[in-house]
């Protein structure tokens, strides 16, 4: 059930206000002092994470000199952390992609929709010599079969096959053979689609991708489309997600970011660094000195513990 934020906020008050009537024990829980500027979907966010908790604590979403919490939390650099979620996922991406590209004569094959024009531009003027497609909602098979050149296969069969009629001969298309891996930077909507085309064709080539190509789906399960494609996320994260009946994807992940930046500033406030605790949205455990880098690990999706 999804309450309002004038409903929570009311929850709010009677809460603050039964903290002086708290036991010795809920006085010795740590305090949390938070002066925040941000989104009316943010403020919900907060208050539900904060509640949820338990913690004794004390808000101020007006104040002038508050830290300002953009509302697209995903993009943007939460305080404390050195990037924000999704350009760590893109540099752990163009690390294992690019750098650390096992067979230099073969080619990257960059897939990429029109709202993701400006984010292609920068890898091709880093790496020119890959190669990249703009794929467009018209006719997917037929685009994805002109990439991998599986129309010329189907031309040499057809060429074969006019010579003699009465021969009946076994063919499955080929794929070129001088791709590295390809590379998908679109949003659900085309995911969801040329993912799977690709895999028919390419079954045994490496595919990877950020989380926003499943950020609109409304459910774990449908990952089932970006199945053995590799995802800069943290086991917590899909844990997370998997908890869920039925929810956005992306607003579980802004969920999980929040909730970090909460945990994280219990720990400074109330020096709790010893606690070695881990943010859920990346691997490095909280220190005092220095913005944190999430050390992201590729996930390679696989669905089988949540398909049934």
């Amino acid at each position: 059930m999804k309450f309002s934020l004038t409903f929570i906020l009311a929850c709010l008050i009677i809460f603050i206000s039964s903290c002086s009537m708290s036991s010795r024990q809920d006085l010795l829980k740590p305090n949390i002092n938070l002066k925040i500027d941000t989104s009316n979907k943010n403020k919900e966010i907060i208050i539900q994470s904060l509640l949820k908790d338990g913690d004794i604590f004390s808000i101020n979403f007006s104040d002038v000199d508050s830290y300002f919490l953009e509302d697209n939390i995903i993009n943007s650099n939460l305080k404390y952390f050195c990037k924000s979620l999704l350009e760590e996922e893109r540099e752990v991406l163009e690390k294992n992609i690019f750098k650390n590209k096992k067979d230099l004569n073969k080619k990257v094959i960059v897939i990429f929709s029109e709202n993701y024009i400006n984010t292609a531009s920068f890898l091709r003027n880093k790496y020119p010599e890959e190669e990249y497609f703009m794929i467009t909602s018209e006719d997917f098979d037929s685009q994805i079969k002109k990439i991998l050149n599986v129309d010329l296969s189907n031309k040499n069969y057809d060429d074969l096959s006019t010579f003699d009629s009465s021969l009946k001969i076994s063919h499955s298309p080929r794929i070129r053979n001088d791709i590295a891996s390809i590379y998908f930077i679109t949003d659900y909507d085309t995911g969801k689609t040329i993912v799977p085309i690709f895999r028919s064709y390419a079954l045994y080539i490496e595919t990877f991708s950020s989380s926003e190509i499943f950020h609109d789906a409304n459910d774990i399960k449908k990952l089932v489309d970006f199945e053995n494609t590799y995802i800069p996320i943290t086991k917590k994260m899909i844990d997370n997600i998997k908890k869920k009946q039925n929810p956005l994807i992306k607003n579980e992940i802004e969920n999980t970011l929040i909730r970090d930046f909460l945990i994280i500033e219990k720990i400074y406030q109330n020096n709790l660094f010893r606690e070695n605790l881990l943010p859920d949205s990346g691997n490095i455990k909280v220190k005092r000195n220095g913005c944190i880098n999430r050390n992201l690990n590729l996930w390679k999706v696989s669905t089988a513990g949540f398909t049934n």
